[in-house]
């Protein structure tokens, strides 16, 4: 059976960088969506790609007295996701699920499930990474704490937005992206190195990021935001914000794990000094702090180019 049939309707809360991306690709696929943001342009931008608009959170998901099957929330972070869910609840219908695809703590996630299980909904914590390429080409990959039979029904829905992977029970899939950012940011920030050392030992920066290309270094990191130092564009993808709240995150993980993480100690305190500055910029900003650290020293003679 076609799996649009059997949810005919998603609510999608959140129309953010990568929310909007999301959001089209579930209409794309034939989905019946209605969207909320608070900022009601952003969602108004997808009414062109068949979107129904509603004006508040609770309106999404009984969009014209039709209660949606599954709701999907993409927001800054715990707090607003849990401000959400409390305002939609007297709307959620048993038996509904509710994906958060959010970044939060594990514990947060884990306190959801907790609230929605004796109402009857389902919750599947299901964090991405890609970014907002990813969410628009649909190739995102997903990390899902869920219960097999709330997983094993929302996986073609997940399917439409990337590459879902059930890694554990609720508050697992938030574990995941927390190690997936930790490996993101401690990778960008070592980019950021090798790219400056290259540079500031008399390497041509360029050759040096083509050379390890297809090597052991060769990873994601380098392709798109190694490219992205050597352009000096800190246009965001990913945001500093996010980043930094992120390896907050892990450092809470961590402690509740009773683990020391040293590597993650040192990234931390890069994002925590980038986030007063360039709060919007995007991750690969971590080039500016180590050159903030290197007096006289630059990677390149391009200008900045930095949110506004």
């Amino acid at each position: 059976m076609n799996q649009v049939n059997i949810f005919p309707r998603i609510a999608f809360l959140g129309i953010g960088l990568m929310g909007r991306g999301m959001a089209k690709r579930l209409l794309a696929a034939g989905y019946s969506v209605s969207v909320w943001n608070r900022t009601t342009e952003k969602a108004q931008s997808l009414v062109a790609f068949g979107a129904d608009v509603a004006k508040t959170a609770i309106d999404a998901v009984s969009f014209n007295n039709q209660q949606a099957d599954i709701i999907i929330t993409m927001l800054e972070a715990g707090a607003a996701v849990e401000q959400t869910i409390q305002a939609i609840l007297p709307a959620l219908k048993k038996g509904s699920i509710l994906i958060d695809m959010s970044s939060t703590q594990q514990g947060e996630a884990r306190r959801f499930f907790q609230w929605l299980s004796p109402l009857g909904v389902h919750f599947i914590d299901a964090p991405v990474s890609g970014g907002v390429i990813g969410a628009e080409a649909g190739t995102l990959a997903i990390m899902a704490g869920a219960e097999v039979a709330a997983y094993t029904q929302a996986e073609s829905v997940l399917k439409v937005m990337g590459n879902p992977l059930r890694v554990g029970e609720p508050g697992t899939g938030q574990l995941a992206k927390l190690c997936n950012q930790l490996i993101v940011g401690g990778t960008i920030n070592i980019v950021a190195e090798a790219l400056l050392l290259a540079q500031a030992g008399g390497a041509d920066p360029v050759a040096v990021r083509q050379a390890l290309r297809g090597g052991f270094a060769e990873s994601r990191i380098l392709e798109v935001h190694g490219q992205r130092m050597l352009d000096r564009s800190f246009m965001p993808g990913g945001q500093v914000k996010s980043q930094a709240k992120d390896m907050e995150n892990i450092q809470i993980a961590a402690r509740d794990a009773g683990l020391t993480l040293p590597v993650t100690q040192v990234v931390t305190n890069a994002y925590r000094a980038l986030l007063p500055v360039y709060p919007a910029a995007d991750h690969s900003a971590a080039l500016l702090e180590l050159e903030s650290k290197n007096p006289g020293k630059r990677l390149g003679d391009k200008a900045d180019q930095l949110p506004g």
